[in-house]
């Protein structure tokens, strides 16, 4: 392969990741430069003046690679190239030097748990159980009456199994039909996917998203999954009516030969300093265990993505505690990457039933938390959750569940940058999903325009914890709930901070801490009737407090 000359990392920081602000890209949806309707590559380069101006440390692009699109990017025929809806290589370089001059670090979605059934590895694979690529991919005999080799469901509901009639074997897609999993117990296949991880880290990206850390290995002898009692089900991975959530996955997913990957991934990682990567953990049972697992110092990913914050339940004071002392427990030297949003779920605006004072109130809390930051486009607009009419669905996920489950498609309408037209600005051509009317009045440019705008508070947030060693990599400790009120404190050798936000809609006195505090001014949230004894919070009213 041809050397790529590598545009310079913007910092010298090679822990910049540890409490660090990541801004998730949808590139379908966020800047449109050729008039088909689909943002591209070209689109983030141009949009990159304003990420900068948000102060985050990196971006997260999710995935652009040449796809047949069944799930979106997330079924790839070709790990090393640009599907041509995005642009091409050429784009993708000049979006890593632009960045790069703005000073801020590119991460990229790589999906290596399973390909799209269009890959040519696939299509080698089913031609016959004697080939060089025919183990790639986990294919396994009928039982004697013909059915599936096991109980495993998919993610995307039914069977985790497709009948292949030339092979005569079923091979196993934990996702979609036409995302066919891979083999990771074939070294062959983990050779092949580090040899892509090193393609991209020579193009000049900064780290990675890695999908569905989890899935990469499966149990070599395809036990059934056990039931999952009623009482220990949940809605953070599948949605309720997903019979997903009827199983145990210890057997699908989980596996301990991943720990064994993932160093090898990591020590390919090491060899590119500053280059770092967010693991997502796809599991609602054991994800705290998983975390702790997988980022252990040197021994898998810097950090893993959380999706505590991420669920239908609301996000109450207790609830916070909770979290962090099962992390505490079961992973006390993990690193979390904390999210309130994301392409897979409802916006926490909607799904919190948010004003615009309980934007800001977990705005502030999100950029006050130990751990990783990771923001969705839209986020820092305040964006509810589109409505998306069922004939405008895209999602084979809400197709499937329809009207139970509305699908992804309402948190991947396109990016709001102007309210001049019924497109926000995002294209000259029909966009993919229709812009939402209600977020026309939220665009970048109407926020610019107003003092008071959650796009600043964002901003003012975010250079908050950027200017603070406390925020953004010291300890927390006293993490408590009174009522509605949740408080802690942020420390490292030389700065305190403490927190203390109420996040229900009564007024509760906080008591004041001992010794000498002075407010952290430029964030908002002032409490009230405030005095020695301590401070009154008001719904949705925050204060964070220096030590002197």
């Amino acid at each position: 392969m041809t050397a790529i000359a590598q545009a310079p990392v913007p910092a010298p920081d090679l822990n910049w990741w540890r409490g660090g602000v990541i801004y998730q890209i949808y590139p379908r949806s966020y800047q449109d430069t050729s008039g088909d309707g689909i943002g591209d590559l070209a689109g983030i380069t141009e949009r990159l003046p304003y990420v900068a101006s948000l102060g985050v440390d990196a971006i997260w692009i999710s995935p652009f690679f040449t796809s047949p699109m069944k799930d979106f990017g997330y079924d790839v025929s070709d790990y090393r190239d640009v599907d041509p809806m995005f642009g091409t290589l050429g784009d993708f370089d000049m979006l890593i030097a632009a960045a790069h001059r703005l000073g801020i670090r590119v991460m990229i979605d790589l999906v290596l748990s399973h390909s799209s059934d269009q890959h040519a590895w696939f299509q080698e694979s089913r031609l016959s159980r004697h080939n060089d690529k025919s183990d790639w991919y986990v294919w396994a005999d009928p039982k004697p009456d013909g059915t599936a080799p096991n109980n495993w469901l998919s993610i995307f509901g039914g069977p985790a199994w497709q009948w292949d009639a030339r092979r005569q074997q079923y091979y196993l897609h934990n996702f979609l039909v036409s995302q066919p999993d891979f083999n990771f117990h074939n070294p062959d296949v983990q050779d092949a996917m580090l040899d892509v991880t090193r393609f991209w880290l020579d193009r000049g990206v900064d780290g990675f998203r890695l999908d569905t850390i989890n899935f990469y290995f499966a149990d070599a002898l395809l036990r059934d999954n056990p039931a999952l009692p009623p009482e220990r089900r949940n809605a953070k991975i599948a949605p309720q009516v997903n019979p997903y959530n009827h199983q145990e996955h210890i057997h699908s997913k989980n596996q301990p030969e991943n720990l064994v990957f993932l160093k090898r991934f990591r020590d390919l990682l090491d060899e590119y300093p500053g280059a770092a990567a967010v693991g997502e953990i796809g599991d609602s049972q054991w994800g705290m265990e998983l975390l702790g697992q997988y980022t252990r110092e040197g021994q898998g990913v810097q950090m893993c993505y959380a999706f505590d914050f991420l669920s239908g339940e609301p996000l109450t004071a207790t609830r916070v505690v909770e979290v962090f002392d099962e992390l505490e427990q079961k992973a006390p030297d993990g690193w979390a990457c904390w999210a309130f949003s994301n392409h897979d779920v409802t916006r926490h605006i909607t799904r919190w039933q948010l004003d615009g004072q309980g934007a800001r109130c977990y705005a502030t809390l999100i950029n006050a938390l130990r751990g990783t930051v990771c923001l969705y486009q839209g986020e820092e607009l305040g964006l509810s959750e589109a409505r998306v009419a069922f004939e405008d669905l895209q999602d084979p996920y809400g197709i499937e569940f329809w009207p139970e489950f509305a699908g992804r498609d309402g948190c991947r309408t396109p990016m709001v940058w102007e309210a001049s037209n019924t497109n926000g600005g995002f294209s000259e051509g029909r966009p993919w999903l229709p812009v939402a009317a209600e977020h026309l009045g939220q665009s970048v440019a109407a926020q610019e325009q107003r003092p008071d705008a959650l796009l600043h508070h964002y901003r003012a947030v975010i250079a908050m914890r950027a200017a603070s060693v406390a925020l953004r990599s010291g300890s927390q400790t006293e993490t408590q709930a009174r009522g509605d009120v949740l408080t802690f404190i942020r420390e490292v050798e030389g700065e305190r901070i403490f927190c203390a936000f109420n996040l229900g809609g009564g007024t509760y006195s906080v008591p004041a801490p001992k010794g000498v505090w002075t407010r952290i001014e430029g964030i908002g949230g002032e409490a009230v009737g405030a005095d020695a004894a301590g401070m009154n919070l008001g719904p949705w009213q925050y204060v964070l407090l220096r030590a002197d």
